[in-house]
């Protein structure tokens, strides 16, 4: 049993029900398969949810690698090619990800299911970051520097709240919050911006 035909019918199955299976036993008599089947791929209901989430981001991640054109890019212009294939992928299966849109408003229940696909998306930027110390798109700054991860966690997660709220014609304004989201976040890390910013909060802390 293929770990993406279990998947497809997780999916079909909220689709249809407008819920999650109550049981694996459930899902297993939607496949015809036998519950000891699906345990040789998943644990639990829980674990086919997080795998969705990492299947759409390793799937858009790997024809990223496999284009020659993405390599010469720049570390901005890659995450940029990344939003924008990922809500691609994404759109592929939208009603079910509309389904889920619910569970955003419940942090930590969300959180848990981003998990596996958080770790994954943390070991992308970190790539991404390195390169741009290099390339000197992205300054190296003691203490903060550590943090930027984290913000380009949050960034990814204003990206697909935006999409999933998104009702303007073919996501153009999805798009559109991407390229800006994107533009912002390495003006930030790369002039003096930040550095201006972090100079003016010291000064008013210290003459309290």
């Amino acid at each position: 049993m293929d770990k993406q035909l279990i998947r497809n019918a997780y999916k079909i199955y909220w689709l249809e029900n407008g819920k999650a299976p109550v049981s694996v036993y459930s899902l297993c008599k939607q496949l015809d398969i036998a519950e000891s089947t699906f345990y040789e791929q998943y644990s639990s209901l829980e674990a086919i949810e997080k795998d969705i989430w990492l299947a759409v981001f390793e799937d858009t991640l790997a024809q990223l690698r496999n284009d020659e054109t993405y390599q010469q890019y720049s570390a901005q212009e890659k995450l940029l090619a990344f939003y924008f294939l990922w809500v691609q992928k994404l759109k592929d299966d939208r009603s079910y990800f509309l389904q889920q849109r619910e569970q955003f408003r419940l942090p930590d229940l969300y959180r848990n299911k981003l998990d596996t696909f958080k770790h994954a998306f943390y070991a992308y930027v970190r790539e991404l970051i390195k390169e741009g110390y290099v390339s000197n798109e992205i300054k190296e700054r003691k203490y903060i520097s550590d943090q930027y991860v984290h913000g380009f966690w949050v960034q990814a997660l204003f990206v697909l709240k935006y999409w999933l709220n998104d009702s303007s014609a073919n996501f153009e304004m999805t798009d559109a919050a991407i390229e800006k989201a994107v533009n912002l976040s390495f003006q930030l890390i790369k002039s003096n911006t930040l550095d201006s910013l972090l100079d003016f909060g010291k000064f008013i802390f210290t003459r309290k």
